[in-house]
């Protein structure tokens, strides 16, 4: 019997959250499972990589495409709920959600199938029409969908983190970019630091030309008083360059002030810090993919 796809354990998954509240993603995967009756052989069986259950990987795909859809929320890391959205729709719907709106919720930004490109399985995404694209082309759609997928898990964990273990990671970060000629030019400041300063980067051995940051781990965007007074602390230690860094975005005044002092402060917004992290592989891990092509050069040879 095969494991059921991704789209099929929408509801199940919808249901349990509803019933139970707020769980451990391993306990909701195993509560899933249990609602539909999934045997041990269902349970056991690995994706071709051998890294994880196949029933596990989908509901993973399935609260990601809820999530997407504002069904359910990760309110810390780890853990699943259910939104107030999502309880709308089960009441609107309290014997079975219709099959449309569970293709909806399913339905894929291009309706790629992102892990039959990546070997791990074929059954979860069908596209509703014949491809149009090379695979190369579907590959880059697809290394795309999984990018913003862990864009969105990355920045769902630095939200729950503490704020001294998410300033060590912008540390981390700007070393990976090249910052510092050791990781131990990079000093986290924290509560200590004058006008909210949360690390000092030495870019050279003596430690005479230094680099000031500040991290906000905020959900709402930054405003140009924030960024007036990180100017401010930076005037007041001499420094002529800052690095100012959110998880969330900034306001336009904000964005205008930067533009003035850019040759002072380079601003960074969660898009483009999830981007940076996963690009140097800082709290990401990579899989290499080994795409065959003929060697049209070997045949020359011959």
């Amino acid at each position: 019997m095969t494991v059921p796809t991704y789209a099929e354990m929408i509801e199940p998954l919808l249901r349990v959250l509803h019933e139970r509240g707020p769980m451990r993603a391993s306990d909701a995967r195993v509560a899933v499972a249990d609602r539909m009756g999934l045997t041990e052989d269902q349970r056991s069986e690995l994706l071709p990589s051998g890294a994880h259950a196949r029933y596990a990987h989908r509901v993973g795909w399935a609260q990601d495409s809820t999530k997407r859809h504002g069904l359910t929320e990760s309110p810390s890391w780890g853990t699943w709920a259910l939104t107030p959205k999502g309880r709308i729709l089960l009441a609107a719907h309290p014997e079975s959600l219709p099959a449309d709106e569970i293709q909806r919720i399913a339905t894929q930004k291009r309706n790629l199938s992102i892990a039959t490109i990546l070997g791990d399985d074929a059954s979860d995404m069908r596209p509703e029409t014949p491809l149009t694209e090379s695979p190369e082309e579907r590959l880059e759609a697809a290394l795309q969908e999984i990018r913003a997928s862990v864009a969105r898990e990355l920045l769902d964990r630095m939200l729950t983190s503490p704020p001294e273990f998410f300033e060590g990671l912008v540390l981390d970060l700007l070393h990976a970019l090249g910052y510092g000629t050791s990781r131990s030019d990079l000093q986290r400041v924290g509560k200590s630091g004058d006008a909210g300063i949360d690390g000092i980067i030495a870019l050279d051995r003596l430690g005479l030309e230094k680099v000031y940051v500040q991290a906000k781990r905020w959900q709402n965007n930054v405003g140009r008083p924030e960024l007036q007074a990180f100017f401010g602390a930076l005037a007041g230690q001499r420094a002529r360059k800052g690095v100012f860094i959110t998880t969330s975005g900034y306001t336009r005044d904000a964005l205008d002030f930067a533009t003035s002092v850019q040759d002072s402060i380079v601003v960074v917004d969660g898009a483009r810090l999830t981007e940076l992290m996963i690009d140097h592989g800082v709290a990401v891990g990579h899989r290499v993919l080994r795409l065959p092509r003929v060697d049209a050069d070997y045949f020359d040879l011959g």
